[in-house]
């Protein structure tokens, strides 16, 4: 399509918007403003992670504030490649407008899957680059470069997280159960683990699977997921790689099933492999694979052989010796820890007298926890800190101050899963209290923070400096 041909697109598309007035309490002062640009093939970032590029056809600028909401209606051009970019850095108040079914509001949320939070909910001074695309299928994904506040982007593994925070295996699904919710947004999210994949479907165990308990929760899930073929298949493919990083969680009952999903995973543009060795290997009678460092190294040793994407071990605390678990996991190639898994609890009903998960028992999180995960991220630190291995921090946090104690305790980034079934926007207040805490502590980032509590941080600086 020559140049000609797009302004008439772009024109169409602006007399399209003119129909969605406030009177039928659709966005309110709908107005949409389109620039014409030129063609391009594939997408502007990220080509290394697309194995397949689509002609754009049309590119447009949208400009949107607090008080104007300035979409296109895509209805009429789902055929065609549309690239919508937005930028501006803007702090805006809560104000209402949107509505929480932002899915029926003039037909646009079908499209572009518009939320109340991508217009009222940022955290103060961010900066914030969108840009809307709709492929030729019809799908929407966007593409948003965000520094959540400043100082909180890091560099994890050679990936860049624009917020420490990393949502957890088991409690967001595969990336897409708390976009339901209005307001909720992965991209307040440096990276979301995907749900445990194992390689054939499971069906978990029988019920009851969850159990509140004083001050956290226990579960016995069972690893239910669909199977690695279907995750890298049907699942992968509906996921927008664009929001954020997502890490899938493999898991296994021998080393050969863990090989053959980290195999799966290694072929996909999944961003990195966790490895969750808290899982029983039926070929040694159930024992877990992490409860010993030397099956621990096992695993991760043959999980490096199948995949050049970063791996992440993620450790148990119902073991003996975790740091001498973690020292076995980096030396046979793990890139990161995650620290740490549930703490195994159990409940009885006492008016049945038995047990109330069908399980029997099950894995313990929330803040009752926290106190258990954040001495064993001060211990592990202390051997991953010599090796330049960064740790996920996770077990019972809820706000922003838990998180620093986390990340002063040698954490890199720290994880969230329990917290969110408390409050679903839990995730942009962790993000601003991490600012307002970088600017009263009077650092340029959380990198500096890192390890501070811990006097593994003095005596790798030390090392580093050299003697004199």
């Amino acid at each position: 399509m020559d140049a000609a041909g797009q302004a008439i697109e772009a024109a169409d598309l602006l007399r399209q918007t003119a129909r969605f007035g406030t009177e039928e309490k659709r966005v309110p002062g709908t107005v949409a403003h389109c620039v014409v640009a030129r063609t391009a093939s594939g997408f502007n970032s990220d080509q290394s992670r697309r194995r397949t590029r689509r002609k754009v056809v049309l590119e447009a600028v949208v400009y949107i504030d607090a008080r104007k909401c300035s979409v296109i209606e895509t209805r009429a051009a789902q055929r065609t490649c549309i690239q919508l970019e937005a930028e501006r850095a803007y702090q805006c108040e809560p104000r209402a407008g949107i509505g929480a079914k932002a899915n029926d509001i003039a037909g646009i949320g079908r499209n572009l899957r518009l939320e109340q939070h991508d217009f009222e909910h940022l955290v103060a001074g961010a900066t914030w680059k969108r840009r809307w695309v709709i492929i030729d299928s019809g799908k929407y994904m966007e593409k948003q470069s965000a520094q959540p506040g400043p100082g909180i982007a890091l560099d994890f593994c050679g990936l860049e997280f624009s917020s420490p925070i990393v949502l957890l295996s088991g409690c967001v699904g595969f990336g897409e159960e708390y976009t339901r919710v209005a307001g909720f947004s992965n991209r307040d999210a440096g990276a979301v683990v995907l749900k445990g994949t194992t390689l054939q479907a499971r069906t978990g165990n029988a019920p009851h699977r969850i159990y509140e308990t004083p001050m956290g929760m226990l579960n016995a899930i069972g690893l239910q997921n669909p199977g690695a073929r279907h995750v890298v298949e049907r699942i992968l493919p509906q996921l927008d790689f664009t929001e954020t990083r997502f890490i899938a969680n493999v898991s296994g009952s021998t080393i050969d099933e863990y090989v053959e999903v980290t195999r799966l995973f290694d072929d996909s543009p999944i961003d990195a492999i966790e490895i969750n060795i808290s899982c029983p290997n039926v070929k040694e009678g159930g024992v877990q694979f992490g409860n010993y460092p030397d099956m621990s190294a096992r695993v991760v040793a043959a999980c490096r052989k199948a995949t050049s994407k970063p791996l992440i071990t993620k450790l148990s605390p119902n073991q003996t010796d975790i740091v001498e678990n973690a020292r076995r996991c980096i030396e046979a190639g793990s890139n990161a820890l995650a620290v740490i898994n549930t703490v195994m609890g159990m409940a009885i009903d006492t008016l049945r007298q038995e047990a109330v998960l069908g399980n029997v028992q099950g894995g313990l999180s929330g803040p009752a926890i926290k106190p258990i995960a954040l001495l064993k991220v001060f211990q592990v630190y202390q051997v991953a800190a010599p090796h330049g291995v960064p740790i996920i921090g996770q077990g019972g946090i809820v706000n922003a101050r838990d998180a620093i104690e986390f990340i002063l305790a040698g954490a890199t980034a720290i994880g969230i899963g329990t917290g969110l079934f408390y409050d679903p926007m839990l995730l942009p207040k962790i993000n601003a209290g991490l600012v307002e805490y970088l600017q009263s502590a009077g650092c340029s980032s959380l990198r500096e923070l890192v390890g501070r509590a811990n006097p593994a941080s003095r005596a790798s600086k030390a090392r580093a400096l050299g003697p004199g």
